[in-house]
């Protein structure tokens, strides 16, 4: 590819150049075959040697292997006027392929890690970046312990502290540029009182769009239900106006049919009162509250319904409508660690300490980037001279092996290549069909790769 994954890797220092020229070696075996072993993926068995000694080099600290990326990353952020920060989890069960020092997830007979990543996007979807990592297990010495006992911690000993920390992220990120608008997106694990508190109280808040999980309440009272009760927040803004209704197309998954849902939304401007536990320490917030719910359902639970709290204004239909838009931008980060963990294959990794397979993850994170920002630039900016991507040896095999036609004078557009290599990758391309999606891409890569190879390996002239 012209615009390489080794580029990502540009201001690597990992103390030697050797090993910063290794690490972008890898990272292009690993995205030209994303779902091979490691040995499969390397050239040969010096490669393949190269690379286990590379994770097995104490020197090598992983949070140095993506701090390149997160530069890369912040060069496309400056170009941009606003950018979504999507933050969240997803589990990592190496249970097959555990590590001699593994963790454990939420059973103590299941081993692996939690990856707790922040992403930064376009409004428009473009994936930018990954900004920030944390890889973490659970002790099981406290796996057991109640709900009760986890509150009366500090926040800082909390493992919901991560969402914290990565909002404070994006404080930093808007105080860092003061002309755009960073708007931080979670879903409901990432509903933390503390959030608000900060964003209150930050010099320089960043915007954030959060979907609720807590029963939170007013600080007015209830006086029909008794003097120790609060109003909800619930029911303040299920007794708001409609401000507008949608319709939305909501796809098939395991628990529901494909139907088109009819959605009523209000929203409401309204202060919050602490947590109960922590009222002592926290002052009120004021939330803008959105509460996007199914009517007419099929009545089998899986009706939409969304409360989402936030610090934008909710004085227009327009700025209503903006906040579930924004919202549902979330969605693109559960793309992306499909793409991490299936079109990658991370949960196969086999390495003997989580050391070595947190150093291999590093990269992984990045070569899932790539297959995301390929697939939706390709949507995005689809007229783009393809050669910005990819090589000549690369556009011109796929072309040939696809479209079984004389090579053009000028290379394909970015959209034509991208099609190609979904069509590879077992995209139908029929009339009507979406774009190739995550999974084709992968496969389509693979199978470029080797075309790519055989092309250069024959000494194409190209007719």
């Amino acid at each position: 590819m012209t615009d390489s994954i080794a580029n990502e890797f540009d201001t690597l220092q990992l103390g030697d150049k050797r090993l910063d020229n290794r690490c972008k070696l890898i990272a292009e075996r690993f995205a030209a075959n994303p779902q091979a072993s490691i040995n499969a993926a390397s050239q040969g068995w010096n490669e393949t040697h190269a690379a286990y000694e590379f994770f097995d080099n104490d020197s090598v600290d992983e949070a140095d292997i993506l701090a390149a990326h997160k530069d890369a990353t912040m060069r496309r952020i400056e170009q941009q006027d606003v950018v979504l920060l999507v933050q969240d989890t997803t589990e990592l069960n190496f249970t097959k392929h555990p590590t001699e020092d593994s963790g454990v997830l939420n059973e103590d007979y299941r081993f692996g890690l939690y990856d707790h990543s922040q992403i930064a996007f376009t409004e428009t979807g473009l994936c930018l970046g990954v900004t920030d990592v944390k890889l973490f297990s659970h002790d099981p010495e406290t796996l057991g312990r109640k709900a009760d006992q986890r509150k009366q911690l500090p926040i800082q000993e909390k493992e919901s502290y991560r969402w914290l920390q990565d909002y404070q992220q994006a404080c930093q990120l808007a105080g860092e540029y003061p002309d755009k608008q960073v708007i931080n997106v979670a879903d409901r694990e990432g509903d933390l009182y503390d959030i608000y508190v900060e964003s209150a109280e930050h010099p320089t808040p960043a915007d954030f769009v959060i979907r609720a999980n807590q029963p939170r309440c007013t600080p007015e009272r209830d006086i029909d239900a008794g003097p120790s009760v609060y109003k909800k927040v619930a029911d303040e803004v299920a007794a708001a106006p409609v401000r507008l209704r949608l319709q939305i197309d909501l796809t098939a998954t395991p628990k529901r049919a494909a139907r088109r849902a009819t959605l009523e939304v209000r929203a409401k401007r309204l202060t919050v009162k602490p947590p109960h536990l922590r009222k002592a320490d926290l002052p009120e917030v004021q939330l803008s509250v959105v509460e996007v719910r199914e009517i007419d359902g099929p009545g089998d639970g899986t009706e939409v319904h969304w409360q989402l709290l936030s610090s934008l204004p909710v004085d227009t239909i327009d700025q209503v409508q903006r906040v579930i838009d924004i919202y549902v931008k979330r969605w693109p980060i559960e793309t992306y660690f499909r793409v991490y963990k299936s079109g990658c294959r991370i949960e196969e990794i086999q390495l003997e300490t989580n050391a070595r397979q947190r150093r291999a993850l590093m990269i992984y994170k990045v070569v899932a980037w790539r297959l995301m920002y390929l697939t939706t630039l390709g949507r995005q900016c689809p007229d783009l001279d393809c050669e910005a991507v990819f090589a000549e040896f690369e556009w011109k095999p796929v072309w040939k092996v696809v479209c079984d036609d004389p090579l053009p004078e000028q290379p394909p557009s970015l959209g034509q290549m991208i099609l190609m290599i979904g069509q590879l990758g077992g995209h139908n391309n029929r009339r009507g069909d979406n774009p190739p999606g995550a999974e084709a891409m992968w496969n389509g890569l693979r199978r470029m790769k080797d075309f790519s190879l055989a092309w250069r390996a024959f000494g194409h002239d190209g007719s």
